[in-house]
């Protein structure tokens, strides 16, 4: 993936030099996608894809599976690491800068972006309004419905004094009928 984006940064000056690996780092027979790079020709993302098989290598490298010291073993994994994640942040500075570049030399493609943005943050509100309303008609139908039920009692005539005896026997069965 790095060698086709070898081209990526022309011009760019090579980072600060770090010692690239340790135990385990690029180039380690056995660790795929791995081989000898001159320090001269590394552009930034092929610092960054080293340091990151430099860290996976020392995590499994034997080195450090028989090692006993435990506080070397820390000490590899940290700087292996740090060294990540100083290339990271050399690299988001990179495109930071192009990013920076883009905007004083091209303000309406800045605009445009700006402007997609805002219309996809629109439209995913917009959704989000129209799940809310659907779940306000659902709960104002209950409602509606709770509301209805509790005015049919008050709709029928006010009961006698035997309108209770009277609900009563109409939830029981009907008695069976005796033979004469």
């Amino acid at each position: 993936m790095a060698s086709s984006m070898g081209g990526m940064f022309p011009g760019q000056q090579p980072p600060t030099a770090h010692p690239v690996g340790g135990p385990g780092g690029p180039g380690q027979p056995g660790f795929p996608g791995t081989a000898a790079r001159s320090p001269g020709s590394n552009t930034l993302v092929d610092e960054l894809e080293a340091s990151f098989e430099a860290c996976f290598a020392s995590l499994v490298s034997q080195d450090y599976v028989n090692g006993t010291d435990q506080e070397e073993i820390r000490t590899g994994v940290d700087q292996c690491i740090q060294k990540f994640l100083d290339v990271a942040r050399q690299t988001e500075c990179f495109f930071l800068q192009k990013r920076l570049q883009l905007s004083v030399q091209k303000p309406e493609q800045v605009v445009k972006e700006d402007v997609s943005e805002l219309r996809n943050e629109l439209q995913r509100k917009e959704m989000l309004v129209q799940k809310h309303l659907t779940k306000l008609h659902h709960w104002q139908q209950v409602l509606e419905d709770v509301s209805i039920q509790q005015r049919k009692p008050t709709d029928l005539p006010p009961p006698g004094p035997l309108a209770f005896l009277e609900q009563a026997s109409a939830s029981l069965p009907p008695a069976p009928l005796k033979p004469n």
